[in-house]
């Protein structure tokens, strides 16, 4: 399938403000894009990208007094098959785990093991190793969680998440890969385009989604928690411990957020 994506996101701001954008497909999708992938700004000012750590495309601009509008749009060509379902996935030992996967299993910025490690073996220290394990968590915190975009903030926490009960996609997913650490299964936090297409009806407005990647038999699987099914025509644009790395826009400074317009669609033009 061919899926049209994109976005218009406005800001204003009373003097220049640095931003920090993880707005571009990930370099790991760049094979399946069927146009140019380019970032327009409104007012034009100077771009500069870079990968980081994780394996994003990182832009770096700076924000002219009175505000900017960022927009990009592009057609990528995708599966459009459901996310891999393994039941005879198994966990691995910590011993055998690689070592660039040993940081999915700490602590980090929204992901307290430390305060939830109790309640993860309270809950799940008798379900059987490996795949049963992790969807176990997936259904627990799917359950646990009722959808609610009032409910979002950027200090939420797995730990705030876990007591509110109350949350969006990005807490759905930070809870999940806190339990799954604490459980030791490595766990790393993805946000992308994420479409309805796959849906009988459209659920809500068109926003960004995110969704979790667990480490299982050498390899990472998707998996998400707030829909608690596999789902089609995920397009990653960043990854990392948790949404600190892989968060959309980062600015140093005050700044508004005026406009945010995403869409995500078969593109059925010719």
């Amino acid at each position: 399938m061919l899926i049209r994506a994109g976005y218009d996101i406005g800001f204003t701001c009373d003097q220049p403000v640095p931003m920090l954008a993880n707005l571009s497909v990930h370099a790991s999708r760049n094979k399946d894009l069927r146009t140019a992938q380019r970032i327009f700004t409104t007012p034009d000012v100077p771009l500069y990208d870079y990968v980081d750590g994780f394996g994003n495309i990182c832009t770096r601009l700076t924000m002219p007094a009175g505000g900017i509008t960022i927009s990009c749009g592009f057609v990528i060509e995708d599966a459009f098959v459901p996310d891999p379902v393994a039941p005879d996935a198994r966990q691995v030992a910590l011993a055998e785990l690689p070592d660039d996967v040993l940081l999915y299993l700490l602590a980090s910025r929204y992901c307290e093991t430390d305060r939830l490690t109790e309640v993860a073996w309270g809950l799940f220290g008798n379900v059987p190793q490996g795949w049963e394990l992790v969807q176990a968590i997936v259904g627990y915190v799917h359950r646990h969680i009722r959808f609610e975009y009032m409910a979002a903030r950027p200090t939420k926490t797995a730990w705030d998440v876990f007591h509110e009960q109350v949350g969006v996609c990005r807490d759905y997913a930070h809870l999940a890969i806190t339990l799954c650490r604490c459980m030791n299964i490595p766990a790393r936090y993805c946000t992308g385009y994420l479409g309805d297409m796959d849906l009988p009806a459209v659920e809500g407005v068109m926003d960004f989604s995110a969704w979790f990647e667990a480490y299982l038999d050498g390899r990472w699987y998707v998996l998400d928690a707030r829909h608690n099914r596999p789902r089609s025509g995920r397009i990653l644009m960043a990854r990392g411990r948790d949404a600190a790395d892989a968060a959309l826009t980062t600015t140093f400074g005050p700044v508004t957020l005026t406009r945010f317009d995403i869409y995500t669609d078969e593109n059925r033009l010719p």
